[in-house]
């Protein structure tokens, strides 16, 4: 028995492996090209170069004082980049996607992504350490490692992968061209509309669209990982299924009494289910001979010498020795050998 089973384990086929998928020169052109330019922000903001004088000019030019017309809009639209309410809308966007084809792919795809751009920004703002331009302290000064966590834009970069996500996920090429524009649009407008709260430098910014482009075009990497938690997923729901369809109690059968159904001539006499009410028997295993009412009716005969026949349902026979009187309201029938 042990052999076969370990006969049959052999003959199964290996799952297949989940491989990288290849990155195509394009793609890895450009994530190189984005790495170098977000090093290149860093370095630039690190010794206070050029690049710092411009974040100054920007902040002292007050862009919310010199149009104030655009300040009610500009504070609606801004939330596009907060993390909360866009996850939630694009979650639900990708959870009936993920529904109507069977699949959580959407759905992980999402979620890796933003765990990414949790650790990776995260790290970097909390690494770098920059003040925002309503807390700096020094004209000209870059504002690095004084406690701040601005550098580079949350909003920014959250913009760029969750909106983003829709267009990776895009099934034709029309649609990733048309979500493309659209994820580069939405990304464009809140990284510069926190420019003119004034919240971020403009460094900050550009460095927020270098590090979603970053996520999003590292994403095929990791899916594998995204298929094989997939299947994981899929494989538990299983065994949840099978263990909690075992664990049903088997159903137990009634061995009490059992109802008869009564002529309606036997129940005018004043006879109840109760009187005629026969014990079920239980089921015999194979091999044994059926005994009382299960012998009597595969028999025919009864159980004891000398007792009456059962009669058909509906046919009233008077017991034996006796005589019954004529009903009311009916003649009189006579009585055979009298």
């Amino acid at each position: 028995m042990r052999t076969d089973i370990f006969a049959r384990l052999d003959r199964e086929p290996e799952p297949p492996k989940i491989e990288a998928p290849r990155m195509s020169r394009h793609r890895i052109a450009l994530f190189g090209g984005t790495l170098a330019f977000y090093l290149a922000i860093v370095w630039a903001v690190l010794i206070t170069s050029w690049l710092v004088a411009l974040d100054w000019k920007v902040m002292l030019f007050r862009p919310y004082q010199q149009w104030p017309e655009l300040h009610p809009f500009l504070d609606y639209y801004v939330v596009l980049g907060q993390r909360g309410p866009t996850a939630v809308m694009v979650a639900c966007w990708l959870g009936w996607r993920s529904w109507r084809q069977h699949t959580l792919r959407p759905l992980l795809v999402l979620g890796t992504s933003l765990l990414l751009l949790n650790v990776t920004v995260g790290a970097v703002k909390l690494g770098l350490g920059r003040l925002g331009p309503h807390y700096a302290t020094q004209i000209g000064s870059a504002e690095m490692f004084a406690g701040g966590d601005i550098f580079p834009s949350g909003h920014t970069a959250n913009a760029v992968v969750t909106w983003g996500i829709l267009a990776y996920l895009a099934t034709t090429p029309r649609a990733r061209r048309y979500l493309s524009a659209v994820s580069a649009t939405v990304s464009l407008g809140v990284g510069l509309t926190t420019v003119y709260i004034g919240t971020h430098w403009l460094s900050d910014v550009l460095l927020g669209w270098a590090a979603g482009l970053l996520i999003l075009l590292a994403l095929p990497w990791f899916e594998p990982l995204i298929a094989r938690t997939e299947a994981w997923i899929f494989a538990m729901r299983e065994r949840w299924r099978e263990r909690r369809g075992g664990a049903r109690p088997a159903p137990v059968a009634d061995t009490g009494p059992q109802p008869v159904l009564l002529p309606q001539s036997m129940a005018t006499d004043g006879l109840t289910a109760e009187a005629v009410t026969a014990p079920a028997e239980p089921a015999l295993p194979a091999g044994h001979a059926a005994t009382g009412v299960r012998a009597r009716a595969h028999t025919g005969h009864s159980a004891r010498p000398g007792s009456m026949p059962v009669a058909p349902a509906g046919v009233r026979r008077p017991p034996p020795h006796t005589e019954r009187g004529p009903r009311a309201g009916s003649p009189a029938r006579p009585v055979a050998g009298g």
